[in-house]
């Protein structure tokens, strides 16, 4: 069966796609679905759109339409943990929808039949991109220094959080911390991927790479970041999670490029 790969956006995909050894493309309700392998690993990567509705509706094509037995997300966030840095990645153990409040009906977050507000990613999937990324980010990768980035890209695992809305001022992103103080990162389509697996039964993962602190500059020189950081280490952290679990290292997978 295949494992499929999601991003929102064509530059998160990009650099994946230039190394996906196509066999077919679908396209189904405006989504394009292209098949092929990377490596030795089926795969379909497709583009989801931006937002936990589209998301979500990719999500369900993907594992009713054609029951592909894991679904990895890749694409950028905003940071929002004290220690986690622009140029850093997450790797989410579980995802949480921020804008989901049914109170008092509902605890704050839970999702209403669900008796959960916290959908836990998949540990060995997660292990895997986990591995991927401490390969990836050992590697030096000059891009970085042109986003004023010196120190040594760290990892982090643990909560990353979604919902409905681009997060970028100190505000917003303060009363995110406040309220959650143990989430990574926020973005907009990982917790919603999340729920839909769950009901599923299927596994997933999220990988983000952190474009931005999540506050008023959020939005500077973010285009740039996706193209010259971001895709780069979706490509060869997720071809690491595909490739062989003992050990692998960035020459070992078909069409991963050394960072830099």
């Amino acid at each position: 069966m295949t494992v499929a790969i999601i991003a929102a956006m064509p530059q998160e995909l990009s650099a994946l796609e230039a190394v996906l050894h196509v066999e077919r493309t679908d396209s189904v309700a405006g989504r394009h679905f292209r098949w092929g392998r990377l490596g030795e690993e089926a795969v379909v990567l497709t583009l989801c759109g931006i937002g936990k509705v589209a998301a979500a509706t990719t999500t369900a094509l993907l594992l009713d339409r054609y029951q592909v037995r894991a679904v990895l997300f890749t694409g950028v966030a905003g940071g929002l943990g004290a220690a986690v840095r622009v140029g850093d990645v997450v790797v989410g153990t579980s995802l949480l929808q921020h804008d989901m409040d049914a109170s008092p009906l509902f605890p704050r977050w839970e999702v209403p039949g669900t008796g959960h507000a916290r959908f836990m990613a998949d540990v060995a999937w997660s292990e895997r991109l986990a591995a991927g990324a401490r390969l990836v980010l050992a590697q030096p990768h000059e891009a970085l220094m042109h986003f004023g980035i010196r120190s040594v890209p760290g990892l982090h695992q643990g909560l990353i959080i979604s919902g409905d809305q681009f997060i970028a001022s100190a505000a917003a992103s303060t009363a995110l911390r406040t309220a959650l103080p143990d989430a990574l990162a926020v973005e907009m389509e990982g917790a919603a991927v999340a729920q839909v697996c769950a009901d599923f039964d299927r596994p997933f993962a999220v990988l983000r790479t952190i474009s931005d602190r999540a506050d008023d500059q959020a939005h500077v020189d973010f285009p740039s970041f996706l193209t010259e950081v971001a895709a780069g280490y979706s490509r060869d952290i997720v071809l690491a999670a595909l490739s062989a679990a003992t050990a692998p290292t960035c020459a070992s997978f078909a069409g991963c490029v050394q960072p830099g």
